[in-house]
């Protein structure tokens, strides 16, 4: 993270210096607010600071949605949440492995993910049989099977400091053709992945339905699949931006700027002003439904002497603003669940880690980092030593991350 961190705001520092030589076709201001992607009819995004029920995902329900839904009406409902984090993915990714064997993994009616999250969310969402993926990816891909340096050249011309062609390029083969028509298959069976990415243009964030995608049956929805995947773990500055491509109400073609989801949030669920207990209603849950957030990094502070230099101290000031910002999202996320009657349980990593791991990460992507951690938040599971629910965070967090 903190060489991730440094690298993005080394590329701010040269970008203030120089030239672009990315051409773009932007949209304009008076048409963002209802430009189209794919095939310009359908809602297959919304923004995630403020939605009306009719724009959400589990639309405004009618008699008509009855086949639609069916798979998810009278039946319990459980949502997974997984945040972002970057190479500390593995957490999550031993964690759901460990629960597969365990054997007690629910199917979740829902999965939303942001920046490392939104690559292990369509795989969390499909379910056990790609816990095999999950671990390749998270213990065997170093940085440079997932991103090369640009040159200086490059850079003072360019949009990020690294290029992810190899990202894009392992997305092209994880989410081929047949994960594409699973997705669309739990669509019509009722249930929903979201994921996250920031509209840098708009500064504001935007939540893609990419079951909906998926089902849609476009030609060009696969490759924007993946696109908004890759957007939403673009780093600005580090990694490029996407520019997703768009249909303005003028039935002219533009593009908009996408960049990393925990731009504005490291994990989401649902906005406030959705009206969830009336879905439960409609939807007849069965019992309370459960919520499980993963937050893949700490939530508690390290002490570390900072050099008095320029990367060091904007490097942890930003470390400490993600750090507050995912903590922050745990505690809206439970006043939801509080307001909703949704059970809640959240994890970590512990404090504690830091020691037991017996390892540092010596590059951004370290496959023995990730190797480490991946087995240690799997043996942790496995040990159900992994959830605390809200109410207990502040009482009893201490011991729960030293495993008493």
């Amino acid at each position: 993270m903190k060489i991730t961190l440094q690298t993005a705001l080394i590329s701010v520092l040269l970008a203030t210096a120089s030239c672009s030589s990315i051409v773009r076709n932007p949209l304009p201001e008076d048409q963002h607010l209802t430009a189209k992607v794919l095939d310009g009819k359908t809602n297959y995004r919304f923004w995630g600071d403020g939605v009306a029920i009719s724009e959400h995902p589990l639309e405004a329900l009618t008699e008509a949605d009855r086949g639609r839904y069916a798979g998810i009406m009278d039946q319990p409902h459980n949502y997974l949440i997984l945040s972002g984090g970057g190479a500390n993915g593995a957490y999550g990714a031993g964690l759901l492995k460990a629960w597969s064997e365990l054997g007690n993994r629910p199917e979740f009616t829902l999965v939303t993910g942001i920046s490392t999250g939104a690559l292990t969310a369509p795989f969390a969402f499909l379910g056990s049989d790609y816990d095999a993926l999950l671990e390749e990816v998270y213990t065997t891909l170093s940085t440079e099977s997932l991103i090369t340096n640009n040159s200086i050249f490059r850079i003072l011309g360019g949009d990020a400091v690294v290029d992810t062609t190899p990202l894009s390029q392992t997305l092209d083969r994880v989410v081929d053709e047949t994960v594409i028509r699973r997705l669309a298959e739990e669509y019509r069976h009722g249930r929903t992945l979201l994921i996250g990415t920031t509209n840098l243009d708009a500064s504001r964030p935007v939540i893609w339905n990419i079951t909906r995608m998926a089902a849609s049956d476009h030609p060009d929805a696969p490759k924007m699949i993946r696109q908004v995947l890759l957007a939403s773990a673009s780093i600005p500055g580090a990694f490029p931006p996407v520019y997703i491509p768009v249909t303005a109400a003028d039935g002219n073609s533009y593009d908009e700027m996408h960049v990393d989801g925990g731009t504005v949030s490291q994990m989401f669920f649902y906005p406030s002003s959705v009206d969830w207990q009336q879905l439960e209603a409609y939807l007849k849950v069965q019992g309370a439904p459960k919520m499980y957030v993963i937050r893949n990094s700490w939530i508690d502070p390290e002490y570390e002497v900072v050099k008095p230099r320029l990367i060091p101290i904007a490097g942890r000031t930003i470390g400490s603003l993600i750090r507050t910002q995912g903590k922050g999202d745990f505690y809206r996320m439970w006043s939801l669940a509080e307001r909703d009657g949704i059970e809640m349980h959240v994890t970590w990593i512990p404090s504690s880690a830091r020691t037991d791991l017996g390892v540092e990460p010596t590059e951004a992507f370290d496959p023995t980092y990730m190797k480490t951690l991946f087995e240690y938040a799997y043996q942790r599971t496995l040990d159900n030593k992994i959830w605390l629910s809200p109410p207990h965070i502040e009482s009893s967090a201490t011991k729960w991350e030293t495993g008493q």
